[in-house]
């Protein structure tokens, strides 16, 4: 008689998804999502950019921030894991890069950016997996109506800081310190 096979994990299962597919743990459930549209990398990268130079880089702006595109944030360790859009840390609580692709500090800021696959699970299961983990700001991005929302996460809860329109220079939390362009075209 064999040994029985072991069952993979959820993780396991992720790490072995085929190219052009993004997998995260979400609530005990794998969900895999295939790699965005060029309308939604597009916002993505301009927003990242507008963000980098003040906030990141510190040109015209308060530096002390890690922006960064698509980093696999693990609440617990190959457990509970997301892949935003965008994230940020503050410096002074990840003063330095992990050294792999993995990031085990809850981010400061995420950002999410919908598109017809994710913009459901981005609110009913993200967030509130977000909030109960400490992430502070979420930014919302619809690029199709051009709008972000700014939330704040305050005792666990969601609540709306800021909205922003069309193409009009982003002050939202907490990214408030300097105005960038927005990311629409």
């Amino acid at each position: 008689m064999g040994i029985p096979a072991r069952e993979r994990t959820l993780y396991e299962i992720l790490e072995s998804l085929p190219d052009g597919c993004t997998g995260e743990i979400l609530a005990g459930t794998l969900h895999v999502n295939p790699r965005p549209s060029a309308r939604h990398i597009r916002v993505g990268s301009k927003l990242g950019a507008r963000l980098d130079s003040p906030f990141d880089s510190g040109d015209d702006g308060p530096g002390g921030w890690w922006i960064l595109d698509e980093p696999e944030v693990h609440f617990i360790v190959d457990v509970e894991l997301s892949v935003p859009d965008l994230a940020g840390w503050r410096r002074e609580r990840m003063p330095k890069l992990p050294e792999d692709h993995r990031f085990h500090v809850v981010p400061d800021w995420i950002c999410e950016i919908a598109s017809p696959s994710t913009a459901g699970v981005d609110r009913t299961v993200k967030l509130p997996i977000y909030a109960a983990y400490g992430v502070r700001h979420v930014w919302l991005v619809d690029p199709v109506k051009r709008i972000i929302e700014s939330l704040e996460n305050v005792d666990g809860a969601w609540h709306a800081v800021g909205v922003a329109e069309g193409r009009i220079a982003l002050r939202l939390p907490p990214f408030d310190a300097v105005a960038v362009a927005s990311p629409w075209d």
